[in-house]
């Protein structure tokens, strides 16, 4: 067993200085944190792994594809392989759970 507290991976990723805290890495999966202030862009470009997205705080728009949704605490959405996504008009600052599987290269 694993566990993992998200007040320690926050603080990790801030001390890090870093969008994004990879924590768990394993043959069928992946897990990371990813986090934007209000206001910021997201740089991300599709990725070669199906992956999870589940809203822990904040308030913004995904668009993946051609579809656009609010998300906010709670939010889960999924986004297939290769699909172009990203979170945009940051409202309140985010933070993301992010499962990749297969794991993240």
């Amino acid at each position: 067993m694993k566990v993992f507290r998200l007040d320690d991976l926050e603080a990790e990723r801030a001390a890090n200085e870093g969008a994004y805290l990879s924590f768990l890495r394993e043959r069928n999966m992946s897990a990371g944190l990813y986090a934007l202030r209000a206001g910021e862009l997201d740089p991300q470009k599709p990725h070669a792994q199906d992956e999870i997205y589940m809203v822990v705080s904040g308030r913004a728009l995904i668009t993946v594809g051609e579809e656009t949704t609010h998300v906010a605490r709670g939010s889960v959405v999924y986004v297939p392989a290769g699909a172009p996504h990203r979170f945009h008009h940051v409202t309140e600052d985010l933070k993301v759970l992010v499962v990749f599987s297969p794991p993240e290269a």
